[in-house]
């Protein structure tokens, strides 16, 4: 796959788990997003995914890398929707 095509499935998986925030951003967990089964069977890399769809604007996140366990309650943020 290429990274455009696992940024647009991304974006699909982080609305269909995840909820509008205060600013009406669809918004996820980051520990949501890495423990779920399908994500799971789509990414091979989630945490490249999320760095390169935060590069292009599409997402954000509160630091640079995300480690499953440690930052499991970092919100991630959909910024184009």
């Amino acid at each position: 796959m290429n990274v455009s095509h696992e940024i647009s499935l991304l974006v699909e998986e982080i609305q269909r788990l995840g909820c509008k925030n205060d600013k009406g951003q669809t918004s996820v967990k980051f520990g949501v997003l890495f423990s779920d089964d399908r994500c799971a069977n789509i990414f091979e890399a989630l945490v490249g995914t999320l760095k390169a769809a935060k590069k292009q604007k599409i997402i954000d996140f509160q630091g640079e890398l995300l480690l499953q366990g440690v930052h499991d309650n970092v919100d991630v943020v959909l910024l184009k929707e």
